[in-house]
């Protein structure tokens, strides 16, 4: 494994179209959006999809969803104890889990279960998400659906199963940034390296593959584009807020409606030294 030396920023464009980007339990599961109507997909929701693309591309996973946990421990406490049982030393059980999980020295981890013996442990990853925020304002729809099928069989002589009536939800289209960095200092202390960058780089690339559902059809929601920028430091040449900003997405036409990413202008404002990677996603 390559240590990583240098700090990387990251910004991803995701379109979507007619798809719940991130529905908002509260709130009848309609996509999440803040009091200025623009979208949101929370940092929870994006670091769930990249940790279940990092599963798909064979890394062992600690936080894993239920369909997904395919190696017979039903809970986090149980993969925990079944891998760090005996680990007395806050010190060595943090290097272990980092060393055995790639999402954990990657976002990091609080463990702190009741089967511990009062062994509390928490370890901070040196890759930080922003929560996804749209361009634009987002305009949602919603769809009255029904269930007219018999779920179950009725009883001799008992009346058939009433349909059952449902709301789906959509965002029309919306046009959403992702922003993140990458820290030297705590990818030191977590043993993330060049290697594993690389390995969150391509699950950002590809972060709806393997993600569609009924609410996200497959080609309703797609990675643009991704830009990469590698510093020549620890530090950065730049604050990540810099960075960020020099990537800047406005809309043709603030009057109108929104249909796809044509309709917005993308530009990116020139770093002395600093030239980020373009990507094509998927």
């Amino acid at each position: 494994m390559t240590k990583l030396q240098n700090k990387i920023d990251f910004a991803a464009l995701i379109s979507v179209s007619r798809a719940n980007a991130n529905g908002d339990p509260l709130n009848g599961n309609r996509p999440r959006t803040d009091y200025n109507g623009f979208g949101e997909m929370s940092d929870v929701c994006i670091k769930r999809k990249i940790r279940n693309r990092m599963q798909d591309l064979g890394e062992a996973i600690f936080v894993r969803s239920e369909d997904r946990a395919d190696d017979g421990f039903g809970s986090l406490s149980e993969r925990a104890s079944a891998a760090l049982e005996g680990i007395k030393d806050r010190e060595e059980y943090a290097r272990t889990a980092c060393e055995k999980w790639l999402d954990v020295r990657t976002f990091g981890q609080v463990f702190a279960f009741k089967d511990s013996k009062g062994l509390s442990v928490g370890v901070r990853g040196p890759v930080s998400i922003h929560q996804a925020v749209s361009v634009s304002p987002i305009e949602i729809e919603s769809l009255q659906i029904t269930k007219s099928v018999n779920g179950e069989k009725s009883e001799k002589g008992a009346n058939r199963t009433s349909d059952t009536m449902g709301t789906k939800h959509f965002v029309r289209f919306g046009l959403y940034v992702v922003k993140g960095s990458i820290n030297v200092q705590l990818a030191e202390k977590t043993g993330f390296s060049y290697e594993d960058a690389q390995l969150v780089k391509e699950s950002l690339r590809t972060l709806f593959v393997n993600d569609a559902s009924a609410a996200r059809p497959d080609g309703s929601m797609e990675v643009l584009t991704l830009y990469w920028w590698e510093h020549n430091c620890r530090d950065g040449q730049y604050s990540s807020a810099q960075v960020h900003r020099s990537l800047q997405v406005r809309q043709k036409n603030p009057d109108s409606l929104p249909e796809s990413a044509d309709d917005y202008r993308i530009t990116l404002e020139e770093l002395p030294g600093l030239v980020p990677e373009i990507l094509h996603g998927v």
